[in-house]
């Protein structure tokens, strides 16, 4: 029997976090250039997408490009910019085809304009979709996030919007580029790597994580489906006790 036949679809996390790693480790093995890997990785994503739409998930975050990743040689960082544009320009059709809705998020003014244009185009014509949102996390940083949201708060007081005492989870929350999405319930990093790597610290507090040593550009649904069967298997008690839960 699959994973697929071992899930639960009455206790699907509603939304899942991927740090995709080890696409240059895959490249090398096949004794190919780093960014040979970072193309097949885009394999992995358009069958992890179509893998979530198959068994309901709502929310998939990909890890796509962090703000250090920025410090990779410069050649690096211009062939990921032009994969991700040639990507986004060739699967909106198919994100439509399977009603994904796609979303960024991250300091997007720091990417290449076309990058930013390619991308919002994008956003717009699956902004209708409704079975699942897929969203890039792009020159993103938790902590820049973070600082961000404090940046908006303080000003905020600073001009008698709000006040001290009005500050709580959720308002901070409402600060952060995820508004509009719940927390993940499962995050999962490939590669045998077990770091979240300044990825939504805020929004991952009570996150189970998976890791596997599987190189993302082999990673496939059925994988996912192996870490959805994963988390099934979890008690998660958010400080609670056992018998409290049963």
């Amino acid at each position: 029997m699959g994973f697929k036949e071992q899930i639960d679809y009455s206790r699907l996390p509603k939304h899942i976090a991927v740090i995709m790693d080890g696409n240059g480790r895959w490249a090398k093995g096949q004794g190919k250039v780093r960014v040979f890997g970072h193309e097949q990785g885009v394999l992995s994503v358009k069958d992890i997408v179509e893998g979530c739409v198959d068994v309901g998930i709502e929310y998939l975050t990909l890890y796509a490009f962090s703000t250090e990743n920025w410090n990779r040689p410069k050649e690096e960082v211009d062939a990921l910019m032009q994969i991700l544009i040639s990507t986004i320009n060739n699967e909106t059709e198919t994100l439509n085809k399977h009603h994904v809705k796609l979303n960024a998020i991250g300091n997007i003014a720091t990417l290449p304009q076309q990058c930013i244009n390619d991308l919002h185009e994008a956003m717009a014509k699956t902004a209708h979709n409704e079975k699942c949102t897929l969203t890039l996390a792009l020159s993103y940083s938790s902590k820049w996030e973070i600082l961000d949201a404090v940046k908006q708060i303080a000003s905020a007081v600073k001009e008698d919007a709000i006040s001290i005492d009005d500050i709580d989870e959720d308002l901070f929350s409402s600060k952060l580029t995820t508004v509009n999405m719940p927390d993940p319930e499962l995050m999962i990093r490939t590669s045998g790597e077990h770091r979240i790597s300044n990825y939504l610290l805020w929004q991952m507090a009570y996150t189970e994580f998976y890791f596997t040593d599987v190189l993302w550009p082999d990673f496939r649904r059925e994988d996912l489906f192996e870490a959805i069967v994963d988390y099934q298997k979890r008690e998660r008690r958010f400080g609670k006790i056992s018998e409290q839960l049963n």
